[in-house]
């Protein structure tokens, strides 16, 4: 596991480090969620809406998907089958 410490500025503000932020997709102007647990606080890094869904974009172009989602199609399947 790997530590560093970070100094705490007089707003409670820290810096994230670039290796950190990088690899977890912190970027400036973005969001990150903080969560209390019981043993410090967890950072995480979340992802903007629009990236999210241009990736579902190219990815229903890349697997040639030529019709909409409807409610109900996966009804039917067993899905621990399918992928199990």
């Amino acid at each position: 596991m790997v530590r560093l410490r970070v100094k705490v500025g007089p707003k409670g503000q820290i810096v994230i480090p670039k290796m950190f932020r990088d690899a977890y997709r912190i970027k400036e102007g973005g969001y990150a969620v903080i969560e209390p647990r019981d043993d410090g606080l967890l950072i995480r890094g979340l992802e903007d809406p629009e990236e999210v869904l241009e990736w579902i974009r190219r990815r229903k172009e890349s697997i040639r998907c030529t019709r909409e989602a409807r409610l109900g199609d996966l009804a039917e399947v067993d899905l621990e089958e399918e992928f199990g």
